[in-house]
C-alpha cells in the first residue's frame, strides 16, 4: 500500500476547505499541516479536518520536511510570492487559479519550478471533472460536427465590501480574474487552441476594477466564443456549444457541473457525473499521479495553457485599462 501523501494548505479559506473535503475521498492522501497568518484560524481548520501540524508562518509549513506538496488557496495578489516561497523550499506546488496575476509572474514561476525540478500546477478544477470527460468525447466523436459557435455567462451578486478581494484592486480585484477566466478557460479547452483576437466591453466600478466584462474571442477557423462575466447580476450560468450537427449544453453552474445535455437533430440526452465529494479531488488526484511518476507538468492542464491564458487576461486588461497598484 502506498504511504498517504501528505499535503501542506497556505491559508484555510472557503477554497481550502472544499479541497480538504475532496481530500477526504482520497485514502492514499491527508492533509498534513495548514498555515494561516491566524493561528486561531489555522486551530480551527486543523480541528475540524484533524490536520496534525498547524503554523502561524507560511515559511514554517514549506520547511517542514514531512510536507509532499502545497495548495495554494490565498488571494490572487499572494499567489506568486506563496508558490515562490514553496518552490523555493523544493516542494511541489498546486496552485488556485489564476495561476498569478500577470503572465510575468507566470513565466517565472515556470521556470523556477523546471531548474529545481518540481511539479507545479495551476488548479482550474473544470477541466478535471468527470462531467468534462464526457463531453471530450463527444466533441472528439464529431457528435455535434463542426464547432461553429460558443456562448457562456457567469455571473453573481456578492457583498458589495469595496475592501474585499472581489473589488478592491490591491487585492486584484475584478470580474475578469476572479470568474472572467472560467468561460474564457473552457473556450480554450474546447478549441484547444489560443484566440486569434478578442472584442471587450468592460464596465467599470467606482473601486477602479471590472464589475462587467463581455465579449467575444475569435478563432482562426472562424468559431467565436461570446462571454460575460459581472457582478452585478444573477444569470444561469451555462455554457453553449454549437456545431453543425447540434449542441452541447454544460449545465449551470457548468465550471463546477455534474451535468451535460447532448442534442443532435433535436434529440436530446442528459448525462450525470455526480463528484465523489466537493470536484476538488479530481485536480487533487492527478496531482499526485504527476508527483509519485516523477512528471513537472500535467497533460491535461500543462504550463503552456497557463501561460496562455495568462497572457490573454493580461491583453484583455491592457485593452479595458486595468492596472494595479502592485504591478
Amino acid at each position: 500500500m502506498k504511504a498517504k501523501f501528505k499535503w501542506g494548505i497556505i491559508a484555510p479559506g472557503k477554497i481550502a476547505h472544499a479541497f480538504a473535503e475532496g481530500i477526504k475521498t482520497l485514502p492514499d492522501a491527508e492533509v498534513y499541516a495548514i498555515a494561516s497568518s491566524s493561528q486561531e484560524r489555522a486551530d480551527a481548520f486543523a480541528k475540524k479536518f484533524k490536520v496534525a501540524k498547524t503554523y502561524n508562518a507560511y515559511e514554517t509549513l514549506v520547511a517542514d520536511p514531512s510536507v509532499d506538496a502545497v495548495y495554494i488557496s490565498s488571494p490572487h495578489h499572494l499567489h506568486f510570492s506563496h508558490s515562490m516561497l514553496a518552490l523555493n523550499a523544493g516542494k511541489p506546488v498546486l496552485c488556485e487559479k489564476p495561476f498569478t496575476v500577470n503572465a510575468v509572474e507566470t513565466e517565472k514561476l515556470l521556470k523556477t519550478a523546471k531548474e529545481k525540478n518540481l511539479f507545479i500546477m495551476e488548479a482550474l478544477w473544470t477541466r478535471f471533472l468527470p462531467i468534462y470527460g464526457i463531453i471530450r468525447k463527444w466533441l472528439n466523436g464529431g457528435r455535434i460536427g463542426e464547432i461553429t459557435l460558443l456562448t457562456s455567462t457567469f455571473g453573481f451578486r456578492p457583498e458589495r465590501n469595496k475592501k474585499g478581494r472581489l473589488l478592491n484592486p490591491d487585492l486584484a480585484g475584478g470580474a475578469l480574474l476572479d470568474i472572467g477566466i472560467y468561460p474564457l478557460s473552457v473556450s480554450q479547452w474546447v478549441m484547444d487552441e489560443h484566440p486569434e483576437s478578442f472584442k471587450i466591453h468592460a464596465l467599470m466600478g467606482e473601486t477602479g476594477v471590472d464589475e462587467l466584462l463581455a465579449g467575444v474571442l475569435i478563432y482562426k477557423n472562424g468559431v467565436v466564443s461570446q462571454f460575460s462575466s459581472n457582478f452585478l447580476s444573477e444569470n444561469i450560468n451555462d455554457f453553449y456549444i454549437y456545431g453543425t450537427k447540434g449542441h452541447i449544453r454544460i449545465h449551470p453552474n457548468f465550471w463546477g457541473s455534474t451535468q451535460a445535455t447532448l442534442n443532435v437533430n433535436g434529440k436530446e440526452k442528459t448525462t450525470s457525473a455526480p463528484f465523489n465529494a466537493t470536484g476538488f479531488e479530481y485536480q487533487t488526484a492527478e496531482t499526485m499521479r504527476c508527483i509519485r511518476a516523477g512528471l513537472l507538468e500535467s497533460p491535461v492542464m500543462p504550463h503552456s495553457e497557463t501561460l496562455s491564458m495568462m497572457r490573454l487576461m493580461d491583453s484583455i486588461r491592457a485593452e479595458i485599462g486595468l492596472q494595479y497598484p502592485f504591478e
